[in-house]
């Protein structure tokens, strides 16, 4: 790779060497896919949970931290993905008391660097939405794809180190989807029918991302008839990132980069279209059936709620009760809780019975062992995305809209 004269400083050790350990690591992602160079980035974005971190993650944070203030802090804003523990609700998910200590030692090792602790995955729709042009070092794949696609910023799915290596030095290897090139469409892809609710365009997102099923894939998406709200867009592309590894789509007159079908080709000729229809979603929800069965417990969360999400919620469970043999849990983040919390939205869900969780993930919050002390197996969700990945935790998923996943918690069983 071709470095700057600041770039063969930090290599060098001259601005201490948590910044040339940084780097070094960067050089590696770089020499692999074959970048010329680095590209400066805004932001960064980090993803690593503690349960992924484990022990030596960890570890290697406090080792990070232990340097000097002037050596260790990252130079551009750089924020946190969901984190394992919501340390006020840790009891009543039971949660252990190891999971607890892991969660703050990173914490603290994080604050030492000078991350921001956001502890979300919808930074988009909570702190400062990346914008057209801007390239970023993002690593939670549903903010990729909605920064990349919706926003039209420039980012690839940028593991932990490299996200958190991306923050001490300001740049990030110039590959991917920070080049032009990679950024034209690859596939078309034509549906007859705009979906309505949240797990619906989940749902096309799922079935358009097993399509594409390529990370370099970059699908174009023809025949939706309006313009997709923020939530819509983010069910859509969590769900397609999951289902395909994709990180950027276009959507013709919607997304920035694609006013027309040509522009998204970038005026080369399109593909032949490859239709999804009724059959299709009927076959996908199929997989996730489970019609009368007792549920455990039901998640909103992957990707955590926005306020609007919030407050359709809360109308939704408004003087009712969970059954007391099911769970409700719903995520969001931090400064969207404290909004929620303010406009009474909170206190209408808990009352219900509802556990609401702020800066977690479910997944990301030792699924599997929280399954084992709470007794959970079946879980119904409006979120395509989290159908996906729970099931590996030893879950039994079922794929439900919101209104749906809330009548089921209160009946006990999925209605």
């Amino acid at each position: 790779m071709r470095l700057s004269d600041h770039e063969q400083a930090m290599l060098a050790g001259e601005m201490g060497p948590v910044r040339q350990i940084a780097l070094r690591h960067q050089i590696k992602v770089g020499d692999f896919f074959d970048a010329p160079d680095f590209v400066p980035v805004t932001q960064a974005h980090i993803m690593a949970d503690t349960e992924s971190l484990g022990e030596a993650g960890v570890a290697w944070l406090e080792m990070l931290a232990n340097h000097s203030i002037a050596e260790r802090r990252v130079c551009i804003p750089t924020i946190t993905d969901p984190r394992g523990t919501d340390f006020t609700k840790a009891t009543v998910l039971k949660q252990a008391s190891w999971m607890l200590d892991l969660e703050q030692r990173a914490i603290d090792a994080f604050v030492k660097l000078g991350v921001l602790m956001t502890n979300t995955c919808i930074n988009y729709q909570t702190v400062q939405a990346a914008t057209r042009g801007e390239h970023v070092a993002f690593g939670d794949t549903g903010v990729v794809i909605y920064s990349n696609s919706v926003g039209g910023a420039r980012s690839n799915f940028e593991g932990g180190p490299s996200a958190l290596s991306a923050g001490l030095t300001g740049r990030t290897p110039r590959y991917g989807f920070h080049l032009d090139s990679r950024r034209q469409g690859t596939l078309r892809v034509r549906t007859d029918w705009t979906p309505t609710t949240l797990n619906e365009w989940g749902a096309l997102g799922a079935v358009a991302g097993r399509l594409a099923g390529n990370y370099w894939a970059v699908p174009v998406i023809e025949g939706i008839d309006r313009a997709p709200s923020s939530d819509e867009l983010k069910h859509f592309g969590a769900a397609m990132a999951s289902f395909g590894s994709v990180a950027l789509f276009h959507m013709p007159g919607v997304t920035p980069e694609a006013p027309t079908p040509a522009d998204a080709f970038a005026g080369r000729p399109a593909p032949q279209a490859v239709s999804i229809g009724a059959g299709d979603f009927e076959a996908f929800y199929a997989g996730y059936a489970a019609a009368g069965d007792k549920v455990d417990v039901v998640v909103f969360a992957a990707p955590q709620l926005s306020l609007i999400e919030m407050q359709q919620l809360a109308g939704l469970i408004d003087g009712r009760h969970i059954h007391p043999e099911t769970s409700l849990v719903v995520t969001t983040s931090p400064e969207i809780k404290f909004a929620a919390d303010r406009m009474g939205l909170t206190a209408r869900i808990e009352t219900a019975g509802g556990i609401v969780a702020a800066g977690v993930c479910f997944y990301q919050s030792y699924a599997r062992e929280m399954a084992e002390a709470n007794g959970w197996q079946r879980l119904l969700t409006n979120s395509a995305k989290l159908v996906n990945i729970i099931a590996g935790y030893g879950y039994k998923p079922t794929l439900a809209s919101m209104e749906r996943c809330i009548d089921s918690a209160v009946a006990g069983k999925i209605v």
